[in-house]
């Protein structure tokens, strides 16, 4: 503990003895001034001198212990101004401490929350990176297996052609040779019929050959005809089908998306297959997914297979396409 200094531990007790000792000389005085005038006494004088000797003796013995009561009191006033002023400052330097540790607190709660951020995002970022590249590796085997499905369907298509080619020369050539049995045996009758019935049976047997040629020329026409058809309905599928897939695949569908929702989209075509124009002819109501269909569209860009097909079956089915677009599917 810090000692107070000498002068001013002893300032007030000196202040308050000196008071004292005036107070009382002025009470002395007073007290002379008003005594009458009486004929001289000695003992009485002497009596008086050690009564104020005494008195004088006893006012400084309490003068004394005033002053000592005095600076006991300033020493208790002094040491607990002490102890206050001891107290208000560990109260502030721990205030200070706990300040200090709860700002580095928070300041590590917000480097260990923004590196939790961070984190969070890389991972977000991988996962979506790792989700488009699986997402385009299956476009690209959808689009394979589209494409190997199709060569595999054209090449049974013309398998199947050939054979039914086959089996029609063959069944014209079993006709061919009936024809010519069938000839063989008339002609031996009409040697042994009169003139005119060789006449008459030559002449039956130019009009029934040219009826039965009519006729097959007729089956041959309606045959090749139906074949076509049923071609041309097969690779109108097969088209169709590869369109849905490669929008499918380019297709991006909204977060907003919902089942109920349905959008029209007509579709411009080139002859070579470029996909020339796309526009909304009827809006689902939601632009976000109207425009994610157009953009699936478009980033098919051309589709080549409907160059290979019959000029009357392009101009009728793939000049101006129209494309359904739903959440949970589209269709033509």
């Amino acid at each position: 503990m810090r000692t107070p200094p000498v002068k001013k531990k002893l300032f007030w007790p000196i202040l308050w003895a000196i008071a004292l000792h005036v107070l009382l000389f002025a009470l002395l005085f007073v007290s002379y001034s008003h005594t009458p005038d009486l004929p001289p006494s000695r003992p009485i004088v002497k009596a008086t001198l050690y009564q104020l000797e005494s008195q004088n003796k006893a006012t400084s013995q309490s003068a004394q212990k005033i002053t000592g009561e005095a600076e006991k009191t300033a020493a208790k006033q002094f040491d607990h101004e002490q102890l206050e002023q001891k107290k208000r400052q560990e109260q502030e330097a721990a205030a200070k401490r706990k300040a200090e540790q709860e700002r580095q607190a928070a300041a590590k709660k917000a480097a260990d929350d923004k590196k939790k951020a961070e984190d969070q995002k890389h991972a977000a970022e991988q996962k979506a990176a790792e989700q488009r590249k699986l997402e385009q590796q299956k476009a690209e085997a959808a689009k394979k297996i589209a494409a190997d499905k199709a060569k595999a369907e054209k090449a049974e298509a013309q398998r199947k052609k050939a054979a039914e080619e086959k089996k029609k020369a063959e069944e014209a050539a079993k006709q061919k040779a009936l024809a010519e049995q069938k000839k063989k045996e008339a002609e031996q009758a009409a040697k042994l019929a009169a003139e005119k019935a060789r006449e008459a049976a030559r002449k039956a047997k130019e009009d029934k050959e040219a009826a039965a040629l009519a006729e097959l020329l007729k089956q041959e026409t309606q045959y090749q005809r139906a074949m076509a058809d049923k071609q041309a309905e097969q690779d109108i599928a097969n088209i169709n089908d590869l369109i849905i897939q490669l929008v499918s695949s380019h297709w991006i569908r909204p977060a907003g998306a919902r089942n109920g929702m349905q959008v029209e989209v007509r579709v411009d075509i080139l002859p070579d297959g470029t996909i020339k124009h796309a526009a909304v002819s009827k809006s689902s109501g939601n632009p976000a997914f109207d425009n994610s269909a157009l953009a699936a569209i478009l980033s098919v860009g051309r589709v080549r297979e409907i160059q290979s097909l019959d000029r009357a079956v392009y101009e009728k089915t793939y000049r101006q396409l129209t494309m359904a677009f739903r959440p949970e599917d589209l269709g033509l």
